[in-house]
């Protein structure tokens, strides 16, 4: 097949890009730089099956690509720590970027495309665990706001298209993940809690730490979005990804501070505006469409990912 991966560069995309290679795929990956790292693709720069192009979704010119099997859009910072400073990358690449893709899919006649949304979308939730047909509780206007609602926007502009174009798109709502290859300096509590333990400074939590997460290791992310991408019969369906494994903030920092060895205090900090009080997917859906679920525990995916930050 051939495989188009916007936001290749990135955290989740560059893993995507080494799933397909290794299974002997063409791969064109298209990034900017903005979030994503070049290093993310160092091992399969040469690989004669991949394609790396450097360019903005907004005002790329995809005239001299061929048609696609398969499209996913991971193109977007994602974040919280540059929700503020890129506000208006984020919001352009949801909606001017995605709208240039898939004006190219249309004209291209490319037959699968994964948009790659998230649990962003469902706000602070009043209902747990949050399932696909739950609108949500945003704050339009709040500081989380260029991506929440830059998201809810983008899952608007393909559904607009999938109805006047009958297009093949379909949509994965991603919650929290983790894994080698996030970036140490991301601002997400795991690569936070990871850096202070292995740094000596004491691992900061916002808010009282009662608040949850859900934290799905990146190859089970990835093997989701494969599953999404290659399920035949998915036209417009939107799906959560992630695991059912919901745990405290503050216990996760404690368990990363076992796992560790680390002496490093837990410190409390004032928690940011609208931070979500509760995370959790309803996953029956992918468990029914897709035949997935996550297999890699909270414990193991943390050893992997403490050995790999390790390494920086």
């Amino acid at each position: 097949m051939k495989i188009l991966v916007a936001g290749g560069a990135g955290f989740i995309g560059s893993h995507l890009v080494k799933y397909y290679l290794k299974n002997n795929h063409t791969v064109y990956a298209i990034d900017n730089f903005v979030t994503g790292k070049k290093d993310n693709l160092r091992k399969i720069a040469d690989d004669k099956n991949f394609r790396l192009v450097e360019a903005d979704l907004v005002d790329y010119d995809f005239g001299a690509l061929p048609s696609f099997d398969l499209i996913y859009d991971l193109a977007s910072p994602a974040s919280p720590a540059t929700f503020a400073r890129l506000s208006l990358e984020i919001i352009r690449v949801n909606s001017l970027g995605l709208m240039n893709l898939l004006d190219f899919f249309v004209k291209s006649q490319s037959k699968t495309l994964v948009f790659s949304s998230t649990s962003e979308v469902y706000g602070d939730p009043a209902v747990s665990p949050q399932p696909e047909t739950y609108f949500g509780n945003v704050h339009t206007t709040g500081v989380r706001s260029a991506y929440d609602e830059g998201k809810r926007f983008a899952e608007a502009i393909i559904s607009a298209y999938t109805r006047k174009f009958n297009i093949d798109a379909r949509i994965a709502r991603i919650f929290n993940t983790f894994g080698p290859f996030m970036d140490k300096d991301d601002g997400r509590f795991i690569s936070n809690f990871i850096n202070q333990a292995l740094t000596k400074k004491p691992l900061t939590v916002y808010g009282n730490g009662e608040q949850t997460r859900s934290c799905c290791y990146v190859t089970d992310m990835v093997a989701g979005l494969v599953s999404l991408g290659e399920t035949k019969n998915l036209k417009g369906e939107i799906i959560n990804l992630g695991t059912e494994d919901e745990r405290k903030i503050i216990d996760v920092a404690r368990l990363v501070k076992e796992m560790t060895g680390s002496e490093s205090k837990v410190v409390f900090e004032p928690i940011g505006e609208d931070d979500p009080k509760r995370r959790k997917p309803d996953l029956n859906k992918a468990k029914r469409l897709l035949s997935w679920e996550p297999k890699t525990s909270l414990e193991d995916g943390l050893k992997l990912t403490i050995d790999y930050f390790k390494t920086l």
